[in-house]
């Protein structure tokens, strides 16, 4: 097979992603992009006011930095905060529509005798 008649598709994938010291992959990681892009956001607002306000270059490039560290490791951790209550309400969906699925149809169908959660035996 020609190697100039293949297709896009049969080509392997060398995107291997933007990588920074100590995460494996910033596409794959959750929440890894948005925090350093809000990260970013922050050291560049956070250094301009700085530097703007005293003029002191130096100053402000550690101001910066610090904007930077702290608006990163703020935006991730909220956004995984928000990630894993999704995730918790998710599973209780999910068992929810499960138990649905059992019951339904059956005497235990909290629908179909709203009362009656329990079965109860005749007297």
């Amino acid at each position: 097979m020609n190697s100039a008649a293949m297709t896009e598709e049969e080509e392997p994938n060398n995107n291997k992603g933007f990588r920074l010291p100590g995460i494996q992959s910033i596409q794959n990681t959750p929440c890894a992009r948005d925090a350093i892009l809000h990260g970013a956001g922050g050291s560049l607002g956070a250094g301009l006011l700085h530097f703007l306000a005293t003029s002191r270059v130096k100053r402000s490039f550690d101001v910066g930095l610090a904007g930077f560290v702290l608006t990163t490791l703020g935006s991730w951790f909220y956004c995984r905060i928000n990630n894993a209550k999704i995730r918790v309400q998710q599973r209780m969906i999910q068992d929810g529509i499960k138990k649905k699925i059992v019951y339904e149809g059956s005497a235990l169908d909290p629908i179909k005798n709203p009362g009656a959660e329990t079965p109860s035996s005749p007297s």
